[in-house]
């Protein structure tokens, strides 16, 4: 995935799960790991910390 997307992914997640979002692509993370999945779960390591930012600074 390139910038754009996954920038545009983390904003879709957000929309749909708000304050649940980073949850949602650590859970993500986690299953792509368990089937052997190494660029599905970088990707969502990417679109994780792209939520972070989607989020801001003040919200935990």
């Amino acid at each position: 995935m390139n910038a754009i997307q996954i920038n545009e992914a983390a904003q879709a997640l957000y929309r749909v799960h708000g304050g649940r979002a980073e949850a949602e692509a650590a859970a993500k993370v986690r299953e792509n790991e368990q089937r052997g999945a190494a660029e599905e779960a970088e990707n969502w390591r990417a679109i994780q910390a792209a939520i972070r930012q989607v989020r801001g600074p003040l919200q935990s």
